[in-house]
């Protein structure tokens, strides 16, 4: 007897249907799985020959064959023990196959027949309710809370095997009900904690304003680290959209867990220097999300930036300038996004004392220079703002911190982002904030005056800036005039964004 399943798989962070269909022969016992399955998949078999065993179900020895379509995709995860299941049982007979009409199962087994939560539920979740024809999604209960954050579409969830069978044959399987916690987010410290380093702060101010990425430049102990740990208590909150789709992304990479389903807070990632290429921008046979995916709508601090191996930092070359990752392989390629605020911090030599007055360097100028080619011209083009810090003066550091509070920083960010949300509604492709935004665009529609102009036409040829540095000191001025509530670009607000390219 045949029977067919309805289930989806994640490819990327989006989600695709599948159909899982069971043919159940007379000859020889046999199981026989295709439809490109990875190896998670083709043990699916023992899986769930021992959890309908353990569940009360026996298996007539049967020729079967279970088929996963479309069969030119390749599938992975656990995901599909439960519709395999569920499929066989129809199949058999255990099962009517009216009950079954209309619901997707999604849900790894365990060998006792209990259903074990699995990756990227938010985003078959998602799929399945934008389809319209399914009555309910069936998944394990640890998975509840985070598909219930897609309000369109019914649930069912069963703590076992054997209690789902049985619930849907007596049609007494009633809806779950989700009630998902917002993930705890770091303790977010607070700006007025940081003494001195005005210029530093009022440059993360512009960055959170307008999503721009910063590099600090500076001694050790000079508040790199400090300054950058704190940028996403200014940054502006998650809107409902966004903190989906960075909750599909960190379920996909299985970093979700039952008591935080849903993040709220925009992400802080912060990964080690010896991190891999593949760990920074993903990949893997099966390509997973990287640092810079997981940092979505939100920041990717890196510090010590030149202590990251070379191929990690320019393979953030395309995050940059796109706001996603593409990852190749032989039989498939796949897209993450990835618009993050890049914050970096570094050391000026070796050493770190270079360019300090009260401090005595012990590097030779060709040390220097070989340790700053470690950072590759077309990588700081794309980094929209260098900062250049100074150790803070011991007198400073004994006085009581009076210096501004986050909350009054992120009330004009987020002043500043409703204004670039309504310059930038009318257009075609999504743009939030001025970073995203069209260098052409902007020359044409940013409201520059004509003295402003000039002078941006003078900085060009006198720093030698390129086409991208050029659009990319425009879009620094526009975020400064609007935290300035400036309908115009001035020389004023273009000068203070020259002061930010590297010389």
């Amino acid at each position: 007897m045949l029977a067919a399943i309805r289930s989806a798989a994640v490819f990327g962070i989006d989600a695709y249907n599948v159909c899982v269909e069971v043919d159940v022969a007379q000859g020889l016992p046999h199981w026989t799985l295709v439809g490109l399955p990875a190896g998670e998949v083709k043990e699916s078999r023992e899986r769930v020959s021992a959890a309908l065993a353990n569940s009360g179900f026996v298996l007539p020895p049967r020729r079967i064959t279970v088929s996963l379509s479309p069969g030119d995709l390749r599938k992975a995860g656990t995901g599909f023990d439960l519709p395999i299941a569920i499929a066989l049982l129809v199949a058999l007979g255990a099962i009517r196959a009216e009950a079954v009409a209309g619901l997707a199962f999604i849900g790894e087994l365990g060998l006792d027949g209990a259903l074990r939560g699995v990756r990227g539920v938010l985003s078959v979740a998602r799929r399945l309710a934008s389809q319209g024809d399914v009555r309910a999604l069936v998944l394990p209960p640890s998975n509840v809370d985070e598909a219930g954050l897609v309000r369109s579409i019914a649930l069912l969830a069963s703590p076992t095997l054997r209690d789902l069978v049985d619930s849907l044959g007596d049609g007494s399987l009633v809806p779950a009900t989700s009630s998902p916690r917002p993930a705890r987010g770091d303790d977010l410290s607070d700006f007025a904690d940081v003494v001195g380093q005005v210029t530093a702060k009022r440059a993360l101010e512009i960055a959170a304003a307008g999503g721009h990425a910063c590099l600090l430049i500076g001694p050790p102990g000079a508040g790199k680290t400090m300054l950058a740990r704190r940028l996403p208590s200014i940054l502006p909150s998650l809107t409902e959209d966004e903190a989906l789709e960075v909750t599909a992304i960190h379920s996909v990479a299985g970093l979700l867990t039952s008591a935080d389903a849903f993040i709220s807070a925009r992400p802080f990632r912060a990964p080690h220097h010896s991190i891999s290429s593949a760990g920074l921008v993903g990949g893997g046979g099966m390509p997973r999300p990287g640092e810079v995916s997981l940092a979505h709508h939100g920041v990717l601090f890196l510090d010590e930036l030149l202590e990251f191996p070379r191929s990690a930092l320019e393979s953030l070359r395309q995050p940059l300038e796109d706001g996603r990752v593409v990852i190749a392989r032989a039989a498939l390629s796949v897209a993450f996004p990835a618009r993050f605020a890049l914050v970096a911090a570094m050391n000026p030599c070796p050493c770190g004392n270079a360019g300090e007055p009260t401090r005595v360097c012990t590097c030779s100028e060709p040390e220097i220079v070989r340790y700053r080619s470690r950072l590759s011209g077309p990588l700081a083009d794309r980094i929209d703002m260098h900062v250049t810090l100074s150790a803070v003066a011991a007198d400073l550091l004994q006085r009581s911190s009076d210096g501004e509070p986050s909350a009054a920083i992120r009330a004009r960010v987020e002043q500043s982002r409703a204004i670039q949300r309504d310059r930038y509604a009318k257009l075609p492709a999504p743009v939030t904030c001025n970073a995203h935004a069209s260098g052409r665009w902007l020359l044409t529609h940013g409201d520059i005056e004509s003295p402003a102009r000039a002078m941006l036409s003078t900085a060009m040829e006198s720093l030698k800036l390129s086409a991208r540095g050029f659009h990319r000191v425009l879009r620094v001025a526009r975020t400064i005039a609007d935290l300035e509530d400036s309908v115009m670009v001035t020389e004023r607000h273009l000068g203070e964004a020259l002061r930010y390219r590297p010389r």
